[in-house]
């Protein structure tokens, strides 16, 4: 399966690169009848506490510099959070874990992510996500899955240059991610490797590949996925990426010893 046809050279008419003119047609995508609806349902019916702000509600482009080293692949859109705000991770408690431990790192310009414009940059790291809508009850289905893989595969391709290592958070990206790669050109290993926390796998002439437990309330909340668990995959990926990295992470910024 190939991706879209987004030509990767240097800026077009329209001023976009090829991850800018990626990003552009992938907010306009309706292929999928069941997510549509959902996410359209979802920014007109609102959340009661975000009742005064104008919902996103279309599929979300990744974030983070077109030129990234390293990538962080999600799952799906929040249905109160990227799909309210438009930014991957931004506005809802998995992107407060993520980019908590991103900042403690000195991979993000701030701890915190609230909104498409509040200023937060990212240094030498991407996010995106093998499903661009929010889907319902956060499952996408199979289909859905696979009919959104050429935007991970293009995104995958026009990143290659750069690309020196790829987080997926959780095993639903884990089994979205390993085709993508392979229809991306690089070569997965076979048997396909399982996932699990912490795992490395090496891609010949490709990025190196790093498994962690997504960052949902789920695992956050009962510490199956700690913030130092969080933090030394993320120092082992930045690290390989060839990332500045800060050494202890949260121990740096606080004086204390990091969170166990």
């Amino acid at each position: 399966m190939h991706g879209p046809d987004v030509p990767a050279g240097p800026e077009g008419p329209d001023g976009l690169d090829g991850i800018g003119r990626l990003d552009a047609r992938i907010t306009g995508c309706r292929a999928c009848p069941r997510l549509v609806a959902w996410r359209e349902e979802v920014a007109r019916t609102k959340r009661a506490a975000f009742a005064d702000q104008a919902y996103w509600g279309r599929p979300v482009p990744g974030f983070g510099p077109h030129d990234a080293s390293l990538l962080i692949v999600g799952l799906a859109p929040a249905a109160h959070g990227a799909n309210r705000t438009g930014r991957m991770f931004t506005g809802d408690r998995s992107g407060e874990v993520l980019f908590r431990a991103l900042y403690d790192l000195g991979l993000a310009s701030r701890p915190d992510a609230v909104a498409a414009d509040d200023g937060l940059t990212l240094h030498g790291v991407r996010l995106t996500s093998p499903v661009r809508c929010a889907p319902p009850a956060n499952k996408p289905t199979p289909a859905e899955r696979d009919t959104c893989r050429p935007w991970l595969v293009t995104e995958l391709e026009l990143l290659r240059p750069t690309l020196r290592s790829v987080v997926v958070l959780g095993a639903f990206g884990w089994q979205a991610t390993l085709p993508a790669l392979t229809a991306a050109g690089l070569s997965v290993p076979r048997p396909r490797p399982v996932f699990s926390h912490g795992t490395r796998v090496a891609l010949a002439d490709g990025p190196a590949l790093y498994g962690c437990f997504h960052v949902s309330q789920r695992n956050t909340f009962t510490g199956r996925l700690t913030p130092a668990m969080l933090r030394a995959v993320l120092h082992a990926a930045a690290t390989e990426a060839g990332l500045p990295v800060r050494p202890n992470g949260a121990a740096d910024q606080e004086g204390g010893e990091a969170d166990s």
